[in-house]
């Protein structure tokens, strides 16, 4: 019901989803930073994800009252719901062959962001129109998958305000 609805005031969808992100402080500071960035709607299966409790929404500075988060059995029928409605899928993964900076977040739009043990799943990676790599140039392997979400959200944003 979201999608239409998002259409039906002349917007783009604009959608999270995170792919057994389990920890409840990343799940609250990702919600936070969604909203801020103007994010429709987060969408999270029903197993394997974070609680949606007082530490997460104190972690989220009360974006979890703003921002609906969409608890879904499949997740993968979720992404093919979000595909047959028009929107672009883009998942983050560290062996994409495209940094971020090199696609298009214009348009609807979902972001997948995973877990952070596993990234997203290799499933879901074949779902998906675009897969973005965030370039690591230190030692680290990783990003936190909280800072990592806000860098492709915010990558969005800036496409969407100024068209590059």
């Amino acid at each position: 019901d979201i999608i239409p609805n998002i259409y039906e005031k002349g917007e783009d969808p604009f959608i999270l989803v995170l792919d057994e992100v389990s920890d409840v402080r990343n799940f609250g500071a990702i919600s936070r930073t969604a909203e801020c960035a103007g994010v429709h709607a987060i969408v999270i299966p029903d197993k394997g994800s974070a609680a949606i409790n007082s530490d997460a929404v104190k972690a989220s500075a009360g974006a979890l009252y703003q921002i609906p988060v969409c608890r879904v059995h499949n997740i993968l029928s979720a992404i093919d719901l979000m595909q047959e409605s028009g929107l672009q899928i883009i998942a983050a993964s560290e062996k994409a062959d495209k940094d971020y900076t090199e696609i298009s977040f214009k348009g609807p739009l979902a972001i997948v962001m995973g877990s952070e043990e596993n990234g997203v799943s290799h499933k879901i990676l074949k779902l998906c129109n675009n897969n973005a790599r965030i370039p690591i140039l230190g030692s680290i392997e990783s990003l936190n998958v909280s800072v990592a979400t806000g860098i492709l959200l915010y990558e969005a944003v800036k496409q969407k305000k100024t068209g590059n």
